[in-house]
């Protein structure tokens, strides 16, 4: 359990890195249609995100 615990908070770490780069140079790009090809997959890595974070929450309730 402790394993994995370690695995999901890396992940979530390096997630959270990875769009902390990510949104910004979509928004940032020159083309304006830029935000319109890429929201589904900036909104899919957002749900992503919250995810990891509430599986923190709770693999941390069982690692002691």
């Amino acid at each position: 359990m402790n394993l994995l615990f370690q695995i999901v908070i890396f992940s979530l770490i390096v997630f959270s890195f990875v769009l902390a780069i990510g949104i910004p140079v979509v928004f940032a790009s020159p083309s304006t249609l830029s935000w319109k090809e890429n929201k589904k997959t900036i909104f899919t890595g957002i749900g992503l995100w919250f995810l990891l974070v509430f599986l923190v929450g709770i693999l941390n309730s069982f690692v002691v």
